[in-house]
């Protein structure tokens, strides 16, 4: 059994990829089994071997009492028995799957696994992509037979970057194997870390489609409550109030409005959609959510311009400060950030914009996004953009939005924070 040997330190695990998904997972082992982390990144590797984790989600602690190796050298993986794949899986500027990452990781698995070996991904992909995709990289690379000389799983990540709460051990793990043998050594190993339980899937494509819906089934959620937020603005009632009423019922399933990305809702859903597609079947539910998910950074930047107007500004010579860039609250991660096209949106009407970030890196966001963060709050501004519910930002009062607007200034709060504490300022949410 390789959970067993795994255990006992007569075999090795690898995780490849350390990036979110990847490290908490090689650390967790780390602290059962002999474990070697591989990433294409030197320094990402370098700094890790500090003790320091480049998504700045663990503190040193976390590395603590792990009987781990980091490297970027391939030559390091070859005596390894059980490999987890924890590579990302975007999407290109067409909104298609981008499996480079992925069929990347595969080849270098291929090149140095032997025959027994098992290889589980966890990245994020539609029905089908390991075994059409990432198995036959490995068949060529290894010149090995999939299923007579090694074997193939899925266990989806759920890690939610930023929550405390739900962490990876906290969450069940769903696993599946290429064959019944294979999902129940599969589920066994992750048994060692997941005290919350491992859900067996039957097959790999259930539990690959089983991790795209639950981010989808949040995205059209979200979807329709940003439909609603259009449609009670021209009303003129708020939509946190709204919910806030209609939440009252028992049953009644508390989503709320708000910019969509992140490298997980804003887009798994285009991996589900493009599967649709190959197999001749157009989405209509999730393509409708994912266009007005992705139109809602706009909106909401017209919206703001509109309400300027209506003050008597002279847009041109406006000034305004988005508060947060990252694409959630308390996290450093900045990967497709929504708030960046508020941002592209409010600077073609020819307003001034500044950023301020208390997470996000300057250096990142102009390298991703073409603009800098202000370290400092300053100045004046004809409106102030909340963008991001930041710890940092959520005990800010009224005075203090008070003396950053200028006459007839206007307070965006695009999550609804503030809305039971603002009472003169001229305000406006989703």
């Amino acid at each position: 059994m390789i959970a067993k040997k795994l255990t006992q330190g007569e075999e090795t695990l690898a995780v490849i990829g350390l990036g979110y998904v990847g490290l908490p997972i090689a650390l967790e082992f780390a602290k059962k089994t002999k474990v070697i982390g591989f990433d294409i990144n030197q320094g990402r590797v370098d700094l890790m071997k500090n003790k320091i984790d480049p998504s700045k989600e663990l503190v040193t602690s976390d590395f603590d009492g792990c009987d781990i190796e980091f490297t970027a050298n391939i030559e390091d993986l070859k005596d390894v028995k059980f490999y987890i794949v924890a590579v990302p899986t975007p999407i290109d500027e067409h909104n298609l799957p981008d499996l480079k990452p992925l069929l990347g990781a595969s080849s270098t698995v291929g090149k140095v696994i032997s025959k027994g070996d098992y290889v589980v991904f966890e990245s994020t992909v539609y029905p089908g992509c390991t075994e059409e995709d990432c198995v036959p990289v490995l068949e060529k690379e290894s010149g090995l037979k999939f299923n007579e000389d090694f074997k193939v799983g899925y266990s989806p990540e759920r890690i939610n970057p930023g929550d405390k709460e739900h962490t990876l051990t906290k969450i069940v793990k769903v696993a599946a194997g290429s064959c019944e043998k294979s999902a129940n050594e599969i589920a066994e190993v992750y048994e060692m870390i997941i005290t919350a339980g491992v859900h067996r899937a039957s097959s790999i494509k259930v539990a690959e489609a089983a991790k795209i819906i639950e981010n989808t089934q949040r995205d059209v959620n979200i979807a329709l409550m940003n439909e609603l937020s259009m449609i009670f603005n021209k009303i003129g009632i708020n939509t946190y109030e709204v919910l806030e009423a209609a939440g009252t019922k028992w049953n009644f399933l508390k989503f709320f409005p708000g910019l969509v990305g992140g490298h997980c809702i804003g887009v798994d859903p285009y991996y589900l959609t493009y599967k649709a597609r190959e197999l001749g079947y157009h989405s209509k539910i999730i393509n409708s959510g994912r266009a007005l998910n992705d139109s809602m950074g706009p909106y909401l930047a017209r919206q703001t311009v509109k309400k300027l107007i209506s003050n008597g500004k002279d847009i041109v010579k406006s000034r305004v400060l988005v508060m947060g860039a990252t694409f959630k609250e308390d996290v450093s991660d900045i990967r497709n950030s929504k708030v960046a096209s508020v941002i592209d949106e409010l600077k073609s009407f020819g307003v001034t914009v500044e950023v301020h970030d208390p997470f996000a890196s300057s250096d990142e966001i102009n390298h991703e996004y073409g603009f800098t963060l202000i370290p400092e709050i300053k100045g004046k501004y004809d409106a102030v953009v909340v963008a991001v519910n930041h710890s940092e930002y959520l005990e800010l009062k009224e005075d203090y939005f008070r003396n950053l607007l200028t006459d007839k200034g206007l307070l965006v709060d695009v999550k609804g924070i503030y809305r039971n504490s603002i009472k003169e300022l001229e305000y406006l949410s989703l």
